[in-house]
């Protein structure tokens, strides 16, 4: 259990202090097993993305491109902050694609794609905002897995 301890504080700073803190009483051992899982799941959203892009050029490939891309930002910052509610994970994960498409618009990642080549998967080319729908798509499908799964593996560890 974590504490911040209120010592030299004030009350009303502490008082803030603590609505304001989360609570680090996370089992370890379901963290371990929520990241091991979101690995998994980031495998497979790579290995979709990169099959979908290589075996296929129709029009759906772009948009389902876009939506595995938010699914992979999603399971990247659930990894990296596994305790964080899953509405926050999706919401960080929307806005690092917003903010990497509106990036986009500077022309730079279309640069850099032309001295490498890989780095246009990571960062596009183009801005698009039929892209932005596709990241928010993602997202909240990401989202609703997560959760089902979530709630499917809570049930079964209480019965």
């Amino acid at each position: 259990m974590c504490s911040f301890g209120n010592e030299g504080l004030g009350n009303d700073l502490w008082e803030q202090r603590r609505y304001w803190a989360v609570s680090c009483s996370v089992e370890p051992g379901r963290l371990r097993i929520r990241r091991a899982l979101l690995c998994i799941a980031g495998l497979i959203t790579v290995v979709l993305g990169l099959s979908i892009r290589t075996l296929s050029d129709a029009a759906w490939t772009g948009p389902a491109g876009d939506g595995l891309y938010a699914v992979l930002v999603y399971v990247l910052v659930g990894i990296l902050i596994p305790s964080k509610s899953k509405t926050l994970i999706a919401a960080a994960a929307v806005t690092v694609c917003v903010l990497i498409e509106l990036f986009q618009l500077t022309g730079l990642p279309a640069e850099l794609g032309k001295s490498w080549p890989p780095i246009r998967l990571v960062l596009g080319t183009t801005f698009g905002t039929a892209d932005l729908f596709a990241y928010a798509g993602g997202a909240a499908v990401a989202y609703a897995v997560d959760w089902t799964t979530g709630t499917v593996v809570n049930c079964a560890r209480h019965h």
